[in-house]
Parts: structure tokens; C-alpha cells; sequence
């Protein structure tokens, strides 16, 4: 018999083995032939026109996702191997060679691989057209976009999956030339006897790992957090957060389960014998699987919560950087018109097209400023230099509509969503000494402003509103050539603001000074953002999830006998299910669990960026939705745990 002959008769005796690894393969194709038939194909970026942005974020996108699948489909590989460990020993027993075995292996996933990607490229092209609607509607594009075969995807496809196959087989190679023949016949119980742990170690350890999880949690949300070591720190937090994370699986919980079978003498039941003591045998080996999967989850749910908040919250934030509907100012030099004249001609623009609008002159001073106070964000660096500021009268954006706080005589409120983020309460009250001519006019900074109160300057300058009679009294002390007029249209019906918005390119097209322009552009950005997000959350999902199943999968295979002896002593299928159901509310609830609480305080450590939309909503939908597609896996699970019970017997 040749060795095909033997790979030919290999692949008909284990389908059961094979679908799952190769389930994994046409996953993985998938994924990756629709995100990169969306990135390279010429239509998509050309109608969208959002080539720069939509390249930068796919190619960061391409090189994670990669990321994911190489975890995912090696971690099937491995599951793939274990479950056959007993043939290849026993290809071994009777005289194959180490390399025979390992080209077999690597012949049969070759083949697999050819399979996989064939199937993959397939249904990829069948909803890769689901997906460019998807983003389409995301981006708010109403057009047609024709999709076509991409070259370019399916090349870029074929060499990612070479790399895949390359990586699997390095690795069946691998192991198959380090593992010892009695080694292969007891794989399925490796890791399942571990030793004794001791008291006094297990309880500091397993204290220990929640003190890390809890001082990552703490330390995110502080002030210490924000300072000039800020990338620093985030890694110290996530170094925390995933050591402290490894050591709640890996001692707290098996420590914390030895202590409730201590509490009963160890009549822990059948129900217990079913989860608690499978659970305290195997939490070595599944430690460093649990820790990945809850990272990944905590990562997906953080993107997706952080993204649709963002998608959520566009039309609110566009309002905070451009709270003039249109906002005219004097134009630079070289070209025709103040910006009275050209408000003028716009207005008559707009009455000529029947649309109703506010219009209000404001006129600013362009000034600079120095800060102090006992409590300034080092990251300003603001006690070292003076700052450009703009000094808005309140009573003038008022009366151009805008709802704000008019300040008391000598105080001041700043309105900059640049720095929004680092202007906690304890930054205030601070001074702001602004010169005015020869003299320096000092003002008291008592708070932050919700939204910007000039269009165009968000995160440029910084911008403060004082009252009417500090406004003339620095205005008469500062130089003529410091004020700056603007005029501001807010229209009577919103409805408008696009038709409105075409008849203003015409008087500022190289600049964006309208809200309209601006919310569209956002909406761009963030369903750009969303969509990607949205497609690493399920790849994240899908490959943590199915980690999962194909893991309990194999241990329900490693405990049939025991079913077998449960039902031949009498134990009915639902009282042995009881148990099951209780392992597998552990096995897929404390991975999620512990992710949706690490998401939780990863989300409220940049909730600053949102000035003035309450996020709850968009990341609780987030959480609910990838709780509910995680329980699918696990009623999977349980549905085949009850195959395999009745089957038992």
C-alpha cells in the first residue's frame, strides 16, 4: 500500500474527526476573502470616496484578523491531533516510520487545506455582497455599487492560507517528531491528574490573581492614568488585567472549588461530580485557553461597544465640535469678500431657494493666554507656555442660538473638545491670565463647556465664553487688530441643512465650516469604523466561541465511558444532563462574565471621549448581543453532551 493509498483510506475513516478542523479552514477563507474583496476592489473605494481612510483602516484590520485566525484555526489543528493521537501511535505501532507519519499527516492536510479554500472562496463570493451593503448603508451611501471578482483579494486570500497550511504543518511535523509512543496513547488524560495543591499557596495566589484584575481596574479609571506615560501605563494595565486574569483560572477558581467540596466532606453529588471535579481536574490544562478567550472576548466587546457608541453617537458629537449649522469668517488673504459680504450673498442664496435661517454677527478676540493652578494636566504642558485663545461675549452666541451658561464678571468657562478628556473636576477652578495690549486681564476658569461655540476651531484653540461686561472690558483693552468677525446661519427647519449645504460649497469649499458636511463625513469615518470593528467582533466571536465548543466537544468524547457506567447503573439521561448543564455555565459563563466586566471598566476609561452622549445604551445593546450569540455556542454544546449520553448506552 502507498502512501496515498494510506491518506486516500485515512481521510474516508475520519470525517468525524476532520469536520471540524476543516469547518475551521472554510471559516477562516471566508473571512478573509470578504475583507479583502471589500479593501481591494476598485468599485467600493471609488463610489464610497473614501480611498485614504478606508485603506489605512482595512490594512490595520487585515493584519488582525490575520492575527485571529492563525489563533483560531492552530488551536483546531491541535484539537485535531489530540483527537487522533491514538492512530497515529498506533501507525507508529506497526511500523511507519516518524517522517512516514509526518508526511501523511501533512499529505492530508494539504489536501484538507485545497478543500477548505476552494469551499471558502466560494461562499465568500455568495455574501460578500451582504456585507458590501452592510457597509454602504453604514457609511450613508444610497448609490449602486457593483461588486466584482477581485484578482488581488483572491491572491492576497491564497497567501495568507499558504502561510495557515505552512504554520499547521510545521506543527503536526513538530509534534509528531517530539512525542514518545506511550505519550500518544495516554494524550486524552494528559493534564487531567494534576497534583495536590497547597492551602496556604493556592489561597495567596488565587487572592492574588483578583488583586491584579482589581488594581488594572482601578488604576485605569484614575488620575494616574492620564499623564505623559500614558501608553506606558496602559500597558501596565493590560499586563495586570491578563496576569491577574490567568491566575483567577489557573489557582482562584480550582482553589475556591476546593474549599466548597472541603465544606461538604466531598458529598458533592452527581451533579457535582459532572462539573465540579472535571472543572478542578482540567483547570491546568485550561487555564491558558480560558485567559486567551476571555482577553479576546474583552477586546471584542470593548471594539464593538467603543465603535457603536461612536456610530450611536455621531450626530450628538458632530454638535459639539459644530454647533453653528454654517458658520462664515473672514476669508484669507488673496481672496474676493469680507465675511459680511459674503454672508450676504449667501443669505440671499438661501432666501432664493425658499429656506428659513437664523443669522447672527459674533465677533471674537484672538488673544493669548497663560494658565495656572495647583491641578493642570501635565500633558497640556500649560504652565510652561501661553496658549492662543479665543474670547466669545456669551450674549452674542446666544442670541445666535446656542443654549450656554453665561459666566459671572471675571470668570470664564473653556469650551475646547480637544482636551475635554483631561479637564476632569479637579482641574478647576485654575486662572487664565490673557493679554490684552500692555496689560494682562486675568480671568477665573470655573468650568467646561459641553460644546464648541465656533465652528471650524474644535481642537485647534482653545475657546472661552465670559460675560458681556468682562468681553468690553478686555475687547476695549485689547489691539483692534485681535478682533476677528464671524457670522453664524442656523436654520429654522433642519431638514434643509442638506440643500442648504450644496449652496454653501460654493463660498467655502476648501474649508468645512457647515454641520452638514461635517455630521456626513463622521457618519463616513465611524461606519468605516463600526464595520470593521463589527467584522473583527465576529471573527473574535465566532473563533472564541467554536474554541470553546470544539474543546467540551472532545471532552465529551474523553467521558463517554463515564456516561456509560451512569446510564448502566440507572441514572436517567436528565439527571446526568443536570450536571452537564451546570459544567457548561461555567465553562462559557465565567469566560463571558469576566469579559463583559473587563469591557465594562475598559469602555468607562475612554468614555471621556463622548462630551455629550450617555454611552449605556449602544454598549449595553453591544454586550446583549454578543451574550446572546454566545449562548447559541453553549446550547450547541449541551444539544451534543446529550447526543453523547444517549448514545452511551
Amino acid at each position: 500500500m502507498t502512501l496515498v493509498d494510506l491518506v486516500l483510506r485515512s481521510m474516508r475513516k475520519n470525517l468525524k474527526h476532520y469536520y471540524l478542523y476543516f469547518f475551521a479552514l472554510i471559516f477562516g477563507v471566508t473571512l478573509f476573502f470578504i475583507f479583502s474583496t471589500l479593501q481591494h476592489d476598485s468599485a467600493v473605494v471609488e463610489q464610497t470616496d473614501l480611498s485614504a481612510k478606508m485603506a489605512s483602516g482595512f490594512q490595520a484590520a487585515t493584519v488582525l484578523l490575520f492575527g485571529i485566525l492563525i489563533i483560531f484555526v492552530t488551536y483546531a489543528n491541535d484539537l485535531f491531533l489530540k483527537r487522533r493521537s491514538r492512530e497515529i501511535g498506533l501507525y507508529q505501532l506497526v511500523g511507519l516510520t516518524k517522517g512516514a507519519v509526518s508526511r501523511l499527516l501533512i499529505i492530508e492536510n494539504i489536501l484538507l487545506g485545497a478543500g477548505a479554500f476552494i469551499v471558502g472562496i466560494g461562499a465568500g463570493l455568495l455574501v460578500s455582497r451582504l456585507f458590501l451593503l452592510l457597509l454602504m448603508k453604514l457609511v450613508g451611501y444610497e448609490g449602486f455599487v457593483n461588486l466584482s471578482f477581485s484578482g488581488a483579494a483572491f491572491l492576497q486570500t491564497a497567501a495568507v492560507f499558504a502561510v495557515l497550511i505552512v504554520i499547521t504543518s510545521f506543527r503536526m511535523f513538530w509534534k509528531i517528531r517530539r512525542s514518545q509512543l506511550i505519550d500518544l496513547f495516554n494524550d486524552d488524560q494528559k493534564d487531567e491528574h494534576p497534583k495536590q495543591p497547597k492551602p496556604i499557596r493556592s489561597a495567596l495566589l488565587g487572592i492574588l490573581g483578583v488583586a491584579m484584575v482589581g488594581f488594572g481596574y482601578w488604576f485605569a479609571n484614575s488620575e494616574y492614568m492620564l499623564n505623559m506615560f500614558l501608553f506606558l501605563n496602559m500597558l501596565l494595565v493590560l499586563a495586570f488585567v491578563i496576569a491577574g486574569t490567568y491566575l483567577v483560572f489557573r489557582v482562584t477558581i480550582g482553589w475556591l472549588m476546593t474549599l466548597v467540596r472541603k465544606q461538604k466532606n466531598g458529598h458533592i453529588g452527581l451533579a457535582g461530580a459532572l462539573s465540579t471535579a472535571p472543572l478542578m481536574h482540567r483547570m491546568k490544562a485550561n487555564a491558558k485557553s480560558l485567559t486567551v478567550i476571555t482577553t479576546l472576548s474583552a477586546m471584542t466587546l470593548a471594539m464593538a461597544g467603543f465603535a457603536y457608541s461612536m456610530y450611536y453617537s455621531t450626530e450628538q458629537e458632530t454638535r459639539v465640535r459644530v454647533p453653528h449649522d454654517f458658520l462664515i469668517d473672514e476669508v484669507g488673504e488673496g481672496n474676493e469678500g469680507t465675511s459680511a459680504e459674503t454672508a450676504e450673498q449667501f443669505a440671499e442664496d438661501l432666501e432664493a431657494a425658499g429656506i428659513g435661517y437664523n443669522r447672527q454677527s459674533i465677533t471674537y478676540l484672538d488673544l493669548t493666554a497663560s494658565m495656572s493652578g495647583d491641578h493642570l494636566p501635565e500633558l497640556l504642558n500649560w504652565e510652561e507656555n501661553t496658549v492662543t485663545t479665543l474670547i466669545f461675549n456669551t450674549r452674542e452666541l446666544k442670541a445666535a442660538g446656542l443654549d450656554i451658561e453665561e459666566p459671572a464678571a471675571g470668570e470664564a468657562m473653556i469650551h475646547d473638545s480637544g482636551i475635554s478628556w483631561l479637564m476632569t473636576d479637579d482641574v478647576f477652578p485654575f486662572e487664565a491670565s490673557v493679554a490684552a495690549g500692555e496689560g494682562t486681564e486675568k480671568l477665573n476658569v470655573t468650568s467646561l463647556g459641553t460644546q464648541e461655540v465656533a465652528s471650524g476651531y474644535a481642537g485647534v484653540y482653545t475657546q472661552l465664553t465670559v460675560s458681556g461686561e468682562t468681553y468690553d472690558q478686555i475687547k476695549a483693552a485689547a489691539p483692534a487688530e485681535s478682533q476677528r468677525p464671524l457670522v453664524a446661519f442656523n436654520l429654522d427647519d433642519k431638514d434643509d441643512l442638506a440643500e442648504a449645504s450644496a449652496i454653501f460649497k460654493n463660498y467655502r469649499e476648501e474649508m468645512t465650516l457647515d454641520f452638514y458636511s461635517s455630521y456626513k463625513e463622521s457618519l463616513s469615518y465611524n461606519g468605516i469604523t463600526i464595520f470593521i470593528t463589527g467584522f473583527l467582533g465576529l471573527a473574535f466571536l465566532v473563533s472564541t466561541g467554536s474554541i470553546l465548543y470544539f474543546k467540551q466537544m472532545s471532552e465529551a468524547e474523553q467521558e463517554k465511558r463515564s456516561y456509560t457506567t451512569l446510564r448502566q447503573l440507572g441514572f436517567k439521561t436528565g439527571e446526568i444532563m443536570k450536571g452537564i448543564r451546570r459544567k457548561q455555565a461555567f465553562v462559557f459563563g465565567i469566560p463571558l462574565l469576566m469579559g463583559l466586566v473587563h469591557s465594562v471598566f475598559a469602555i468607562k476609561s475612554v468614555s471621556f471621549m463622548f462630551m455629550s452622549t450617555d454611552i449605556t445604551l449602544p454598549v449595553t445593546i453591544a454586550m446583549i448581543a454578543y451574550g446572546l450569540i454566545y449562548l447559541v455556542f453553549a446550547v450547541l454544546t449541551i444539544g451534543y453532551y446529550r447526543k453523547t449520553v444517549h448514545a452511551a448506552l
